[in-house]
């Protein structure tokens, strides 16, 4: 894709770059906005801590995941082109966030459920569901670590997930914006041009509260239109050190 109006970098397992992400498809259905989707890995952003000491006990077991699933996304972008990331993305945010919790049941944690599981969300996006064979191809890790690098150099290190970077290749890029609900059709567009605004302005660095609601995500056990328990997040996750 060229000419795009955003990139956006995104890993599969982060609840807030999906709700980030249909938040900006709402964005796209209200104008002509065009969005290049990127990869960015958890795992590989946070290879040089130790998950035992510094986060909760899910976590390493979910950025791997989400490290399988770029794999996967590498691969269906140089065999199928940059487009297809759009229904993707869409295909993986779907079956990861919007069912029961994970707590109960997540299959991609499950060595026997996996690759069908992957099959099916790359049926769903039109993809050919032998691209599920890439899971475990450690070969397509540099392709996403070297983006995952890129990202990192437009907004520093201390980030997480979701990365923006908005009018590219001159544009600012930032970590976020970080929600936890989703916002109505005509809220969308008004929240979208606050962002876009603050972007802009080239002395703006930093907007923030470390307490965040519990997502609105069926996957987090939160039903639409509920509002999710507040917990306070470290330096863009749950870190159990500082």
């Amino acid at each position: 894709m060229t000419d795009a109006d955003l990139h956006f970098y995104f890993d599969p397992v982060c609840p807030f770059a999906w709700l980030t992400s249909t938040w900006v498809r709402q964005v796209i259905a209200a104008r002509e906005y065009r969005v290049e989707w990127r990869l960015v890995s958890l795992r590989i952003m946070n290879s040089h801590l130790d998950y035992a000491s510094h986060f909760p006990p899910e976590y390493e077991a979910g950025h791997n995941a989400g490290l399988r699933l770029l794999r996967v996304a590498a691969r269906a972008r140089r065999e199928h082109g940059a487009a297809a990331l759009d229904p993707l993305q869409a295909a993986i945010g779907q079956a990861l966030m919007e069912r029961r919790p994970w707590a109960e049941d997540l299959p991609m944690l499950d060595p026997a459920r996996e690759v069908p599981f992957v099959e099916g969300i790359l049926a769903d996006a039109g993809l050919p569901p032998q691209l599920a064979v890439a899971l475990h191809d450690e070969s397509e890790d540099a392709e996403i670590r070297a983006e995952t690098e890129a990202a990192l150099s437009l907004t520093g290190r201390d980030v997480g997930t979701p990365i923006l970077h908005v009018e590219p290749p001159g544009g600012s890029a930032f970590f976020g914006p970080v929600i936890s609900r989703r916002p109505s059709d005509a809220e969308a567009v008004e929240l979208w041009d606050h962002v876009v605004a603050l972007a802009r302005f080239p002395g703006f660095s930093e907007f923030k509260r470390s307490l965040r609601e519990r997502p609105q995500l069926r996957a987090f056990g939160v039903e639409p239109g509920e509002v999710g328990q507040v917990e306070d997040w470290h330096a863009g996750s749950r870190r159990l050190k500082r």
